[in-house]
């Protein structure tokens, strides 16, 4: 994330702003590392994660550092961030990151929907009823769990509110 946050503020800024943004970000990395060391009843109740800001100006720090050592070493007059290799690889790297965990999350949505969507039920049948369940499976070659969701598949409700089912075969 402070790469892609550094990439998008450091476009076309010169030499010299770049070495603001060192020194700016050095400052605050400095300013969260006490931040961290302060007791949490000084902190205020909307403060974000200390940890998390200090990392985030870690990496923004060694980011600016980077790019200030590139456009050093290239002599480029401002930042292009098309023109910065590593730091587009990273960027298409971080894209393929993003969009495999949003390919994840909806994956885990739509199953934890169809679960919803599923009714799982425990059904306690007499003997004899069962010994007839298990052997129409058998005929069939299906479990029982099988052949009873295919007959609750069959049943419809008259307009009385009795339930029937038409002649069928499982499949």
């Amino acid at each position: 994330m402070a790469r892609a946050a550094v990439r998008r503020q450091g476009e076309a800024l010169s030499v010299e702003q770049v070495a603001d943004k060192v020194a700016d970000a050095e400052r605050r990395e400095r300013e969260t590392r006490q931040h961290l060391d302060s007791p949490a009843s000084e902190r205020g109740p909307y403060d974000v994660d200390p940890e998390d800001l200090a990392e985030q100006w870690v990496g923004r720090h060694a980011e600016w550092r980077r790019i200030a050592a590139l456009m050093d070493a290239q002599g480029w007059p401002a930042y292009s961030p098309e023109r910065d290799v590593q730091g587009s690889t990273w960027a298409r790297e971080r894209d393929a990151q993003r969009k495999g965990a949003l390919a994840r999350r909806a994956a885990w949505e739509k199953e934890r929907q169809d679960a919803r969507d599923e009714l799982k039920a425990q059904v306690w049948l007499s003997a004899d009823v069962s010994r007839r369940l298990r052997a129409i499976a058998a005929r069939t070659g299906l479990e029982p769990e099988q052949v009873l969701a295919q007959l609750a598949d069959q049943v419809r409700m008259d307009d009385d509110g009795t339930l029937t089912v038409d002649t069928f075969t499982p499949r």
